[in-house]
C-alpha cells in the first residue's frame, strides 16, 4: 500500500502487487465551510485580506499602468486560480493545520490563504474581494492617499481600516451561527444594516460576499471619524473609488449612506455655531440688565 501526497491537495492510493503497472487513483478533497476567527493582532493590516505570495498577482500589478491598474486587478481577481502557483501551494499545504486554526498568527496567514487551506480540490475559490477591494485598495490606494491627508485624515484612514476588517470578522462569525447578518455602528447614529445569507455560505458566493462587504463600509468610514474631518481631507477621501466602480450601484449606496450622516454633522455644527453667535450678545445684554458688567 502507498499513499503519496501531492502539492495541490490530491492523493494517490493503491493496494496492489508490485508487478502491477496500473494503479487505481482516487482524488482526495477538503471542503470546510466553517470560518475560524482571525487573530486580533492582524486586524487593521492590509495582509489580513491577502499576503502577496503568488508571483502571478505581483507581476499583474507591477506590469499594468496606473490608469488601468484597478480594472486589470479587478478582472484578474475574478478569474485567478491561486493553486496554479505550485511552489506557493506546497508552502501553504505544509502549514495547513496551522493556517486553519482560530486566531492563527503564522506569517503566511491571510483570509485568502485560510480559505485556500479549507477548500482543497473542491472547486471553491476565495472571494475576489480579498485580493481586489481588500488588499489592492488597502495597500496600493491607501499608500498613495495617506501622505496627502492631514494628521486627522491619516488617523481616520487607520481607524477605518481597522473597522472594515473588524466588521468583516463580525459578519463571518454571525454567518457561522445562522442565516442572519445584522450590524450596527459602534458609535450612535452611524447606521446599521441586515441581510440574509444561508449559514456557512457567505464566503462561497462572490457577489453576495461583495454586497456584504460594501454594506459594512459606511459603518467603518463613519465609526472611523469621517464626519469630523475637514473639507480638504473629505474631498480626497470621497474621490477614492476608481472611475470604473461608479458603474456599480453598491458604490453609490455606500457613498450615500456615509454622506447623509456627514451632512447631518456638518449642518448640526453650522447651526450650533450660528446659534452661539446669536446667543452670545443676547446673554451679555441680559447680564447687563441684571446688574452685571
Amino acid at each position: 500500500m502507498a499513499d503519496k501526497e501531492k502539492d495541490v491537495g490530491y492523493a494517490e492510493s493503491y493496494m496492489t502487487l508490485k508487478s502491477y503497472t496500473k494503479r487505481a487513483r482516487v482524488e482526495r478533497t477538503v471542503c470546510d465551510d466553517r470560518v475560524p476567527p482571525a487573530a486580533d493582532s492582524i486586524i487593521g493590516h492590509c495582509e489580513y485580506y491577502y499576503r502577496p505570495l503568488q508571483c502571478e498577482y505581483t507581476e499583474t500589478v507591477e506590469k499594468v499602468t496606473a490608469g488601468s491598474a484597478w480594472a486589470t486587478v479587478k478582472a484578474f481577481a475574478t478569474s485567478w486560480d491561486p493553486w496554479t502557483d505550485k511552489e506557493v501551494s506546497a508552502r501553504l499545504l505544509r502549514q495547513r493545520q496551522t493556517l486553519i486554526q482560530p486566531d492563527c498568527t503564522a506569517s503566511d496567514w491571510s483570509r485568502h490563504s485560510n480559505f485556500m487551506m479549507r477548500h482543497i480540490g473542491c472547486g471553491h475559490k476565495p472571494p475576489s474581494y480579498y485580493v481586489s477591494y481588500g488588499y489592492f485598495y488597502c495597500s496600493n490606494y491607501g499608500a498613495k492617499l495617506k501622505p496627502t491627508l492631514s494628521k486627522d485624515g491619516q488617523e481616520w484612514l487607520d481607524n477605518a481600516r481597522f473597522y472594515l476588517q473588524r466588521n468583516m470578522e463580525r459578519g463571518l462569525a454571525q454567518n457561522m451561527q445562522g442565516n442572519a447578518i445584522q450590524m450596527r455602528s459602534v458609535k450612535p447614529g452611524n447606521g446599521s444594516f441586515k441581510m440574509t445569507v444561508p449559514q456557512y455560505r457567505l464566503e462561497l458566493d462572490d457577489e453576495t460576499f461583495k454586497s456584504f462587504a460594501f454594506k459594512t463600509h459606511p459603518l467603518a468610514y463613519l465609526d472611523g471619524g469621517l464626519a469630523g474631518l475637514q473639507l480638504a481631507d473629505m474631498t480626497k477621501i470621497m474621490g477614492g473609488p476608481a472611475l470604473e466602480e461608479w458603474a456599480d450601484w453598491r458604490t453609490y449606496e455606500q457613498v450615500w449612506d456615509s454622506g447623509k450622516v456627514v451632512a447631518r454633522k456638518v449642518i448640526g455644527d453650522a447651526w450650533d455655531a450660528t446659534k452661539a453667535d446669536v446667543d452670545d450678545p443676547v446673554s451679555k445684554a441680559l447680564g447687563r440688565l441684571m446688574g452685571g458688567k
